[in-house]
């Protein structure tokens, strides 16, 4: 009856100890559907393609270690009194394979406004190659939206931190 009691214990304390699955990114969608636009926008607007490298984790002293990284994507719109407005949003991993999409129904930033998208350090999906794709639009003779990214990781009292700027792709 001794071990009996020992056992359930002992199990109970595993499964305690256990964490919760966490979502391996902050953004929320919530926020997403706030923004979308419900009405067709003007087919007068100029359309494009933005490529943002990001690294979730890099090579440390060998190709065998690896560091992973937090990403922080901003959306910037440097229009000062016009929207920009962000088709989509679609995350690939390092053999190019797409691991989800952050929206992909047609969402605004307002002028001058920054929004994010935050891959966090324990999503090591993306490797060290990975990118995403921004479709967007703008009014015609405003400026094109900008994508950065910027990388970090601490260890200790080290750290390590770097930024990607996004190219406009065809």
């Amino acid at each position: 009856m001794k071990d009996i009691f020992i056992i359930i214990t002992l199990i109970c304390i595993i499964i305690s100890c256990q964490d919760t699955p966490r979502e391996l990114s902050s953004t929320n969608p919530i926020n997403w559907e706030k923004r979308m636009i419900t009405t067709p926008i003007s087919d007068s607007l100029d359309m494009g393609h933005t490529f943002l490298s990001i690294y979730s984790s890099v090579y440390m002293r060998n190709e065998k270690e690896q560091s992973d990284l937090t990403v922080t994507v901003s959306l910037h719109n440097p229009n000062r009194d016009e929207e920009v407005f962000i088709d989509k949003a679609v995350y690939y991993n390092t053999q190019g394979d797409p691991i989800r999409t952050y929206f992909d129904r047609t969402i605004f930033i307002k002028p001058m406004e920054t929004v994010q998208i935050v891959i966090d350090g324990v999503d090591k999906e993306g490797g060290t190659g990975a990118n995403f794709i921004f479709d967007w639009k703008k009014k015609p003779n405003s400026n094109e939206p900008l994508f950065e990214a910027v990388m970090i990781n601490t260890f200790g009292s080290q750290g390590l931190s770097f930024v990607t700027e996004g190219k406009r792709i065809k």
